[in-house]
């Protein structure tokens, strides 16, 4: 017979440090609160500094690990080593989907997670294998000249905000005893570009409804309701003050109006920036920088320069030790609530195994992921889908057919395989012939000139030319002078001129062209809409996306994607960049008489929906939508708000959408809800965002367009 021993006895590896009486920051069966405020009065000054930064070290004395507080998982983690490679972030902002991005993240933490066990376990814990993330980036992007533009979620705030929560609830975890991982909302706050003057560049006025309408709700949102651990401060200054010495942004907004409790981390370097020369030329030296900052709010430095003279600015009573304590505090409160200070047996998280890096589920996950975000911008005379038994000659052009690293877009991780657009179009048309030499920046005349006579091209039934733009092209301050390039940015959104030219020749040549349009955001297509009959927007569509592609392009799977940014008909629809002046930007203020190429929201199907009249009763919208062809597919019903009396808001501004999935001939009631609380908008009178009474419009359709759009009249009480 088998003696069950004791309940004390059965121990964990914690209850036998338990039995030795450990200090109250070691016992997880008290408050994190109560543990780090107890571990900050057992550090010397210097080791609190030392915890200030980055990559903050092992603290012996007191069983403290190492901590790297910089890592990154814009779409997949990054820069770690094999894992799985999402679309851009802007790609899956065309999903409208925020469940499908609550998946990918939770895939990516659980990745995350496993590479930081096993590094921790094999003593290989260096930067980009911590457990604090740098993402989601929620600027708003209000120019598509900013080469980062791929890693945002697009122009809207409502949308921005909805797919924010579904990255930080993903990488964070729900529910469990511990964090899963620490998010952080970025670049705080108004930042958008130009990359090449950011670490001078100020916002010197903006007014305050663009501030709290636009370009703040979505870090609202994060801290208030995903509570998202860490918020990132911005390189650029903003009323004159860099954002990570920004009283206003730091203290009044952040922590004072919506009470964030957790970490405020500087972007790289940015504290360097207040006191090195030629940048912002704020603080004389970094003593006094570093003094600025803490004052302000920012609790760790990354790359360390400036906080390493913390113990300078104490000495000088420029600081006191009780605002570094403030910060520490927060720090390792945040560590205790992962689970860094507690053992494994103890933390969940840390049984996820390392299998689980770059499995089959989540490649499958990638591939959803890549199908709807693609949009069909275009598609005349019902060119696509192609269909492949009918065996038709395909010519494929381009560079970003072959290219498998344009697909990783930017902070990528490097996935086991990467399927290419020619790769997936072959896969159903072995036959399929590929013309090298028709790069995105330089095309030979002779070969533009050539395409005429050439026999391929001639015979072809159809010829898919594979453009756009690359991560080597737009991306962060980046070294790159060539034409229509400046620092990571666009100086000009159309279409470089060699793949114009190429496209004009091939429609000249009475060729039916698709152009596959690969970039991070807008381009400005309007040749292409004359020389093309189809147009599809691929953005980077990460390591399944030449399969994606091709399904989408041979009927397999039925584009539902829309854009979450307006595309432009011309450089010349543009404001001046430096202005950060909503007036005349994204479809919310785009003058009326000023016509988009494509607008926000739209994206075509292969199939037709019908939206009955839309009907709003108690909070709630009521719409039928029916599948009127015969192929299933997925629609995006759009709601957008407009109150009648504010002639200075928003055309009208987005604030609930819902996808909705039909077989063909099938009709189903679409209820979304709608409460009180999304009418508020901005209140001039109050210099607030709330909910004025009055009269207001929804418009309810299939994107922005006033010709896709029902009204519904809604009248708010008191």
């Amino acid at each position: 017979m088998k003696h069950r021993l004791p309940t004390l006895v059965l121990v964990t590896a914690w209850s036998v440090t338990a039995m030795a009486q450990p200090l109250p920051y070691q016992n997880p069966d008290l408050p994190a609160a109560e543990r780090a405020a107890d571990l900050c009065q057992r550090l010397t000054l210097e080791e609190k500094i030392q915890l200030m930064t980055d990559r903050s070290p092992a603290i012996g004395r007191l069983g403290l690990p190492a901590f790297e507080w910089w890592n990154e998982a814009l779409h997949g983690v990054a820069r770690n080593g094999t894992a799985t490679v999402f679309p851009i972030t802007m790609a899956m902002a065309a999903s409208f989907d925020d469940d499908l991005v609550h998946d990918v993240f939770s895939a990516a933490s659980d990745e995350a997670r496993a590479k930081n066990t096993e590094a921790r376990r094999t003593g290989r814990l260096n930067r980009y294998r911590g457990l604090s993330f740098w993402t989601p980036n929620i600027n708003i992007f209000r120019d598509p000249r900013w080469g980062r533009g791929q890693e945002t979620y697009g122009e809207d705030p409502y949308l921005t905000s909805r797919m924010g929560l579904a990255v930080v609830r993903g990488l964070q975890g729900e529910g469990g005893r511990y964090r899963k991982l620490l998010a952080c909302a970025k670049h705080f706050a108004v930042h958008s570009g130009p990359e090449w003057n950011r670490h001078q560049f100020d916002i010197e006025t903006l007014p305050l409804r663009d501030l709290y309408e636009t370009y703040l709700p979505a870090f609202k949102t994060l801290v208030q309701e995903a509570e998202v651990a860490e918020v990132m401060c911005a390189y650029n200054r903003f009323e004159n003050e860099p954002c990570c010495g920004n009283n206003r942004l730091l203290q009044r907004i952040l922590r004072d109006e919506w009470g964030f409790q957790g970490i405020v981390t500087s972007d790289c370097g940015a504290l360097d920036d207040f006191w090195m020369q030629n940048r912002h030329d704020y603080s004389p030296d970094a003593p006094t920088a570093a003094a600025e900052a803490l004052r302000a709010g920012t609790d760790v430095e990354c790359l360390f320069n400036t906080y390493s003279h913390l113990a300078e600015a104490v000495r000088a009573g420029q600081v006191s030790e009780s605002d570094i304590d403030r910060s520490v505090r927060r720090l390792m409160q945040a560590r205790i609530e992962l689970g860094d200070l507690d053992p494994d047996s103890l933390v969940e998280w840390t049984q996820i195994p390392m299998s689980i890096v770059a499995n089959e589920e989540h490649r499958d996950l990638a591939l959803r992921a890549a199908r709807e975000s693609i949009v069909l911008l275009q598609n005349r005379r019902n060119l696509l889908p192609i269909d492949e038994h009918r065996a038709p000659r395909i010519v494929v052009m381009g560079e970003n057919a072959v290219d498998t690293t344009m697909q990783w877009g930017n902070y990528n991780g490097f996935p086991r395989h990467t399927v290419s657009i020619l790769e997936g179009i072959r896969s159903f048309l072995p036959s399929a012939i590929y013309k090298e030499g028709f790069g995105l920046i330089e095309t030979s005349p002779e070969a533009v000139a050539a395409l005429s006579a050439d026999e391929d091209i001639r015979r072809a039934d159809v010829v898919v030319y594979v453009g756009g733009i690359s991560p080597r092209l737009e991306g962060e301050e980046m070294n790159v002078k060539v034409e229509g390039f400046q620092g990571g940015d666009r100086t000009s959104i159309e279409l470089p001129a060699t793949q114009r030219n190429v496209l004009t020749a091939l429609h000249a040549a009475s060729k039916r062209v698709v152009f596959v349009n690969c970039s991070g955001s807008a381009i400005a297509l309007a040749p292409e809409t004359a020389n093309c009959e189809a147009i599809l927007q691929a953005w980077y569509p990460g390591e399944a996306g030449g399969t994606a592609v091709a399904e989408t392009l041979f009927g397999r799977v039925n584009p539902s994607g829309k854009l979450p940014i307006t595309f432009y008909a011309s450089d010349n629809q543009l404001p001046d960049y430096e202005d950060y002046h909503m007036t005349g930007r994204t479809y919310r203020y785009l003058p009326t008489d000023v016509c988009p190429l494509f607008p926000f929201g739209h994206g075509l199907s292969y199939t037709r929906f019908r939206l009955s009249r839309p009907r709003y009763e108690q909070g709630r919208l009521r719409v039928n939508l029916q599948n009127k062809g015969r192929r299933d597919g997925t629609e995006v019903i759009q709601v957008y708000l407009r109150r009648n009396d504010d002639h200075e808001g928003p055309v009208r501004t987005l604030r609930a959408f819902q996808r909705v999935s039909l077989k063909a001939g099938e009709r189903k009631q679409v209820s979304i809800e709608f409460p009180r609380e999304r009418f508020e908008t901005w209140d001039a009178e109050s210099n607030a965002m709330r909910v004025v009474p009055g009269d207001y419009t929804l418009y309810v359709g299939t994107s922005s367009n006033e010709s896709d759009l029902q009204r519904i009249n809604v009248h708010l009480n008191e």
